[in-house]
């Protein structure tokens, strides 16, 4: 057997094997005494892992729990993100408690999305509104002074920690953080897309974070007060966009959320698309849902076009499946929901299996027809340019 020229590559093995087997013993835990026993040390190697940047040995050790114990393989994700997203502070020989949070912002628009700097009064403005309506009386925060796209978020646990603790070092002093934007991608040009607000609240140990914590709060309220006060101070960031804003909450379940809601946004965005670019009523509309496959099911696409072009997609939505309770779900039942609730009559639903295919030129993603057939979606010459898939 060939041997690694490099100690560390064997000390990092023998790392994730504890890894994995602490994410076992607590998926296997009988009572809450144990879930304790486990949760501390899995919590203590994670968070080694994570300030070592071994983001490679935790991706090693989630691909093989994932295809061999996937209830381990949930609890090492969330001691992951757990770790990647919070952290305790001291401040004045004061504990405190900090974590991570994204406030999603939901857009659609003829024209490009924009995913920019914030000016310095809007992200004030920002900040006092999220602290109002969404936040504790005890909270305080710190934003980044960028409107994310979902390409630009941090993309490992490592880099979410790195962002966690550059906020935590703005958030006493009363600070925002000032973006280093250089090196950040571009973001893809969808009809619908998600943006994001992504900063740090910080509270005394024990307190509570969100507004509906405290004994006179609701999630209902506080996403209400946040979508009437909150908008008017977007409206500079989403230009020539109509846009929905979701509740602020820990990073990677508000992430979660977003993508989830973003499907049948996007549906949403099609439809109001072909009203406001040709005219098309929800009743002159057809749609045709179908199940793509790789290996297994990954997405239902969703081919859109007047009812008289049995042969054309004009505009296309793909509705990923995001878990293993979508690949278990209604999916079909819930795109017909949104449909009809747009208005949308003419439905089809195909049955068979349908390869997840791309144009061989430009890469994006195929169609189905009411012939059953996957083709590419185009508006016709009548139409304003506009963006060709959503998001």
């Amino acid at each position: 057997m060939k041997r690694s020229r490099f100690g560390a590559r064997d000390r990092l093995s023998r790392e994730a094997a504890e890894l994995q087997r602490l994410a076992t013993g607590l998926s296997e835990s009988d009572s809450r005494l144990e879930d304790v026993f486990w949760e501390s040390r899995l919590a203590h190697l994670v968070q080694t892992l994570i300030q070592t940047n071994a983001e490679d040995e935790i991706n090693a050790t989630l691909d093989r729990l994932c295809e061999s114990h996937p209830n381990a393989c949930d609890e090492l994700a969330g001691a992951l993100e757990a770790q990647a997203e919070s952290c305790a502070l001291e401040n004045d020989g004061q504990r405190h408690d900090a974590l991570l949070f994204a406030a999603p912002i939901l857009a659609w628009s003829r024209y490009a999305i924009p995913a920019a700097a914030i000016g310095e009064s809007n992200l004030t403005a920002l900040k006092v509104q999220l602290g109002a309506h969404m936040f504790s009386r005890e909270a305080r925060l710190a934003l980044a002074d960028y409107f994310f796209g979902p390409d630009q978020l941090p993309r490992s646990y490592c880099d979410t920690r790195r962002l966690l603790d550059a906020l935590c070092g703005q958030v006493m002093e009363g600070r925002d953080l000032r973006m280093d934007t250089q090196h950040l991608p571009e973001t893809n040009r969808f009809l619908s897309d998600v943006r994001y607000l992504v900063g740090v609240v910080v509270v005394p140990h024990g307190a509570p974070i969100f507004r509906w914590h405290e004994t006179d709060g609701s999630r209902a309220a506080s996403l209400a007060a946040w979508e009437k006060q909150g908008s008017p101070n977007l409206a500079p960031l989403l230009t020539g966009c109509a846009y929905q804003l979701l509740s602020a909450g820990a990073y990677h379940a508000a992430c979660r959320h977003a993508d989830r809601v973003a499907r049948a946004y996007a549906i949403k965005a099609a439809i109001a698309l072909l009203q406001t670019a040709l005219g098309l009523m929800p009743e002159e509309i057809r749609a045709v849902i179908a199940p793509c496959y790789d290996q297994q099911l990954e997405e239902y696409r969703v081919g859109i076009a007047p009812r008289d072009r049995d042969n054309q997609v004009y505009h296309g939505v793909a509705w990923a499946l995001l878990d293993e309770e979508d690949r278990h779900g209604d999916i079909p039942g819930q795109i017909e929901s949104v449909l009809r609730e747009c208005g949308v009559k003419d439905i089809v639903n195909l049955d068979h299996r349908m390869p997840m295919e791309f144009c061989e030129d430009c890469g994006a993603p195929l169609f189905p027809t009411a012939d059953g057939e996957l083709i590419h979606a185009e508006m016709p010459d009548t139409a304003d340019a506009v963006p060709t898939t959503l998001h």
